[in-house]
């Protein structure tokens, strides 16, 4: 498969034949990821690969996803670092400044990035994959689950492994809704969102497996009418993250 077809054929997995990835394999893929961009190089990510069965179990149900921790043969927690970076500039006598709204865009573009390759290396070799971002749900006990310091917080987790099917491709918007040139165009939406929710709504009708009537944009709506996790905002001033 070329790599522009791996891309397109992308699809989440939440069921696995819970056959375990073995070591070297993860090793692999944690090395090939770590080969992402890195805004300034600061490579501001660490990652907690899940081995034992009773916090892993707990990761599944502070996430709210039980159910896919349990066929994975891996699972992962993502974070956002900057301690490994105040480590650096105290070898220097420098006390770095992570409490900026600056440094967590820088971190969680890098973990995004570096997780895409991820994502990327581990269906190239024939697994599934899912991102869950309920580890934000309860980042508190999440965080003293995993031993996690002070400038590091969970940004979502994921389990891999081998697919017990592979889903049919979700369709996304039209490249018309997400492509500008040379300035902003919010005119056409009316039209490109009519016409989005029409494709997804024969899409949920019509694929093989949990069939429904919807469409995108009363999703967006119903997902988007009220704010999403408050206690995130306290739980980042928490860690270090308190900017103003």
């Amino acid at each position: 498969m070329s790599a522009k077809d791996l891309l397109r054929s992308h699809t989440s997995v939440r069921k696995y034949t819970g056959e375990v990835i073995p070591k070297e394999k993860v090793v692999d893929l944690i090395q090939t990821a770590q080969m992402a961009a890195s805004s300034h190089f600061v490579q501001a990510y660490s990652v907690i690969w899940v081995t034992d069965e009773e916090k892993k179990r707990k990761l599944g149900e502070l996430s709210k996803n039980d159910f896919q921790f349990t066929t994975a043969g891996a699972s992962f927690l993502f974070c956002v670092d900057f301690k490994r970076l105040q480590v650096a500039g105290q070898k220097h006598g420098v006390d770095i400044i992570a409490d900026s709204a600056e440094n967590v865009l820088v971190g969680v573009a890098d973990v995004g990035i570096f997780a895409q390759n991820f994502v990327i290396a581990a269906e190239d070799a024939g697994y599934g994959i899912c991102y869950i971002g309920g580890a934000r749900n309860n980042p508190d006990e999440i965080s003293e689950l995993f031993n996690l310091p002070e400038y590091v917080f969970p940004l979502f987790a994921m389990t891999i492994g081998t697919p017990t099917k592979r889903n049919e491709t979700k369709p996304r918007l039209p490249v018309e809704a997400v492509l500008h040139e040379n300035g902003y165009d919010e005119e056409k939406y009316d039209t490109l969102l009519d016409e989005y929710d029409a494709t997804m709504e024969a899409y949920y009708a019509s694929r093989s497996s949990n069939q429904k009537m919807a469409n995108w944009t009363k999703q967006m709506a119903d997902f988007l009418v009220e704010q999403r996790r408050p206690h995130i905002k306290e739980f980042l001033a928490a860690k270090g993250f308190n900017w103003k």
